[in-house]
């Protein structure tokens, strides 16, 4: 059967033929694809001359019915900030209805009660749905790391008769039902350009050019065997490829240019995908998680109303704070919110202090608004933004002037940025759990022993950006052409302004070559071997620093993947070229 006919005998399930122009009326085809399915259906053994269900249809009924639903609820949901800072997108209220609840209560109004919720980022609040219920919690800890195909992946051995759901759909009416007699995937007649797909005149889902726009993708599906069987394949070889860690579940659906689903199209005013703070808005104006600190104090410090605050969106998750992009009265601002652990690592009125500093000296982008108690900061959009390129020796130059002038202001603040008490700190962070490397504790004695030689050299001791790496330093448009400021002022403090030049290698992941060539930026070419032999050991010390601190975030379920193996080998080789320098001076 196709879609059409499998239409029309799910009609007569339910409503008994009077004529074609009542069935087609029904069933919303035309007379002529009423007529045409009614034939075929009739000579197949589906239908008897009188247009009634035979044994053979009813039995096709019973074994394409629906077995079970897997709705998929591990993700952060990054779109929906600042919401998702207390609360899981699954659990927003629309009309005072949980989203979640609604799709389990959907799915048991029409027999589907074996249901299982991917959980993964505050897995715990979705705990009170096994009481309430009956359902299956299954916990994917990799949820901040890996996407949702991933998640589906691990109860892939379920999918026989199943609805894939994801936890973010508000549906006017239940779109699921007893009787499925094909595979589908739910799309909107909403135009959206951010869809890999549309729909042709064969109901068939296929993929078109990056530009084009297509059917808004809502993402509930249904799938039978044998497509069934083929996305339990896909997904087992897909999840244990790299090249799929961000991938979409959907990913399983495609062969070739369209996927092997058949479309189902739904009306954009019957279901709704929550993605963003505004869209909640949109649906439910009422919404309890509308009230968000973050949004009272964008209108309480810019002197707004709530309602103003619009054109929400996520900038990159940093490695240490979100951030989200949104406007009010045409002005773009930028607004950061700390990330998981956050208090642990930053000290706000410190940062507050170094902004006192700073302010006015075209340093950075002086903040609208700080909190030094929770790290809320509200600074203007810069158009046009770019950041340096470490393999670009013009960009390096033009940042190792702007670092060496504000080295050269001498700037003092009343805190000091321990380099070496750090790393203790970041290590006492992971409560006696042993480091992953087998080798640490030599490698962090090597470490420590470099101290002696830093403390033994004179060095000047002024306001150091300590985080000045590459991401940092900002190009940006003006009426006299491109400027640069740095960004991220966190872990300023008091120290020894060459820690900036080995943060700056360490995080653009240079080789020794590249450290060398850009000590020879910032100095002129004129670096003495004792300072190069110190900067060495600060490449050292950082690299052992953020290593710890790249553990700690581990086990808050944050991985950095390449970033964190290469800051402890910065720990091992420049700990071995530090003593090699050493070496070689006291020969001479």
């Amino acid at each position: 059967m196709n879609l059409q006919e499998s239409d029309i005998l799910r009609t007569l399930l339910y409503e008994p033929f009077i004529n074609q122009r009542i069935l087609a009326e029904i069933s919303g085809h035309s007379l002529g694809v009423v007529n045409r399915s009614l034939r075929i259906l009739i000579d197949e053994g589906y239908l008897t001359d009188q247009a009634q269900l035979t044994a053979k249809a009813k039995e096709t009924v019973k074994s394409c019915a629906p077995r079970n639903a897997i709705i998929l609820a591990a993700g952060f949901g990054m779109r929906m900030v600042p919401i998702n800072l207390s609360t899981p997108k699954a659990l927003l209220e629309v009309n005072g209805e949980r989203l979640i609840d609604r799709i389990i209560e959907q799915l048991k109004a029409v027999g589907v009660n074996d249901i299982t919720v991917v959980v993964g980022f505050m897995k715990d609040h979705f705990e009170y749905l096994i009481d309430e219920y009956g359902v299956e919690l299954v916990v994917n800890p990799d949820y901040s790391s890996l996407n949702n195909l991933h998640s589906l992946s691990l109860v892939a051995d379920r999918i026989h008769n199943t609805y894939i759901i994801p936890c973010d759909i508000w549906c006017d009416s239940n779109p699921f039902n007893s009787t499925e007699l094909y595979s589908w995937y739910m799309v909107s007649d909403l135009i959206d350009e951010e869809s890999t797909v549309r729909v042709n005149r064969k109901m068939e889902l296929v993929t078109i050019p990056e530009k084009d726009a297509g059917n808004a993708m809502i993402g509930i599906s249904y799938l039978l065997e044998p497509e069934a069987e083929i996305i339990r394949e896909k997904l087992k070889k897909y999840d244990t490829d790299d090249k799929h860690t961000e991938a979409f579940w959907e990913e399983t659906l495609y062969k070739k240019d369209r996927m092997i689903l058949q479309a189902r199209v739904v009306r954009s005013s019957d279901v709704v995908e929550i993605n963003t703070y505004e869209q909640l808005r949109d649906l439910d104006s009422d919404s309890n998680h509308l009230k968000s600190d973050a949004i009272h104090t964008i209108a309480t410090a810019l002197g707004c109303r709530e309602d103003d605050v619009k054109d929400i969106s996520v900038l990159k998750k940093g490695m240490t704070n979100r951030s989200f992009l949104f406007s009010v009265n045409g002005t773009k601002y930028i607004m950061r919110i700390p990330g998981e652990g956050t208090d642990q690592l930053i000290n706000r009125k410190n940062e507050a202090a170094v902004f006192k500093a700073i302010s006015g000296l075209g340093l950075c982008d002086d903040p609208v608004y700080i909190n030094p108690e929770n790290g809320y900061k509200i600074t203007k959009f810069l158009d046009g933004v770019r950041t340096a390129d470490p393999a670009d020796v013009g960009d390096l130059k033009l940042c190792m002037d702007k670092l060496c002038n504000f080295h050269q202001l001498h700037l003092t603040v009343p805190h000091t940025f321990d380099v070496f008490g750090q790393i203790e700190f970041y290590e006492s962070l992971w409560d006696g759990s042993p480091s992953i490397y087998r080798d640490y504790a030599k490698t962090k004695e090597n470490v420590l022993s470099l101290k002696s030689f830093i403390d033994g050299i004179d060095k000047e001791w002024c306001l150091t950006h300590i985080d000045a790496v590459c991401d940092n330093f900002l190009f940006y448009q003006t009426g006299h052409g491109e400027a640069l400021q740095l960004t991220d002022w966190e872990y300023s403090g008091m120290q020894d302004p060459h820690v900036d030049i080995a943060m700056f290698c360490i995080y653009s992941l240079y080789n020794k070559r590249q450290t060398d060539r850009l000590i020879d930026i910032y100095f002129n070419s004129s670096c003495d071997q004792p300072t190069r032999t110190k900067i060495y050991c600060y490449i050292a010390a950082c690299g052992l620093l953020w290593s710890n601190w790249c553990e700690y975030k581990r086990k808050l379920g944050v991985e950095f993947g390449e970033y964190s193996l290469r800051q402890y080998r910065y720990a091992k080789d420049y700990y071995r070229y530090a003593k090699e320098l050493m070496e070689q001076s006291e020969e001479e």
